[in-house]
């Protein structure tokens, strides 16, 4: 496993660059795209917050910011869910043809999930100096949690890529699924104190990586800290039971999209 993850590595590099080239070129706002999904859903929120349509509630700095920091975590961890599919449903010709690592388009993968976030780095930026948010020494740990979203992400992915291979159906699941999981999620809003809000944001394993992550960006101390740590661990081991069952499972795979 560990051969062809770096027998992988060049492959992975082009595919990458493909598939950023193939995304943006043919668009009419380009690179815009990777502003807008977490744009927009801010905007909608803190409309129907000020308009008094939800009521969020406090949350330890304006919501604005509090919102739009989540969303654009948030939706790493999205591309990142859907990065493993997405990237081998493209390839499925060159699988079906050519003997590679399949590693390589899981690397692909990550590499356009990387390349987003590097562009949406400009809303962070931009959001701590338009709202003068102060950066104290917690942001240093802010990249730490971040990297578990993607991990967790890439993690579900990668169980569910084979089967969606197979299956168009998994692919419509999964989208309408993220829907309810983001409301699921203390994105949009402070994490809940009691009630059955409270118990599925605790059993919600994206919750304490997020908020985590947002409480160190923002320089409040996580009270998720135990629950980010087991969260984690087990994240890296279910990657790695994930990993294994990917590569036992796309030759059958492969060998029934040949068929």
């Amino acid at each position: 496993m560990w051969a062809s993850l770096c027998a992988s590595r060049e492959l992975a590099w082009r595919l990458t660059v493909r598939d950023v080239s193939a995304r943006y070129r043919q668009t009419f706002l380009g690179f815009l795209w990777a502003f807008l999904p977490p744009l927009a859903t801010s905007a909608i929120f803190v409309f129907l917050n000020s308009q008094k349509v939800l009521d969020i509630g406090p949350t330890p700095i304006a919501y604005a910011p509090y919102v739009l920091i989540g969303t654009t975590l948030w939706q790493m961890f999205v591309d990142a869910l859907q990065a493993p599919l997405r990237t081998v449903e493209q390839s499925r010709d060159m699988l079906i043809k050519i003997n590679f690592p399949r590693e390589a388009l899981i690397l692909s993968g990550l590499g356009l999930v990387g390349f987003n976030f590097l562009i949406r780095i400009v809303i962070l930026v931009g959001t701590f100096l338009y709202f003068q948010i102060p950066v104290t020494p917690w942001i240093l740990l802010a990249p730490l949690a971040m990297l578990m979203l993607v991990v967790l992400g890439t993690m579900v992915g990668l169980i569910l890529t084979p089967l969606g291979i197979l299956y168009k159906d998994v692919g419509q699941l999964l989208t309408i699924s993220i829907t309810f999981w983001l409301f699921l999620t203390p994105v949009v809003y402070p994490p809940p104190t009691d009630g059955p809000a409270a118990i599925l944001s605790t059993l919600n394993p994206v919750s304490p990586l997020l908020i985590t992550a947002r409480d160190w960006m923002i320089g409040v101390p996580s009270e998720q800290l135990p629950a980010f740590v087991a969260v984690s661990i087990g994240t890296v081991l279910f990657l790695c039971i994930g990993w294994l069952l990917f590569r036992l499972a796309m030759p059958h795979v492969i060998a029934r999209l040949g068929g």
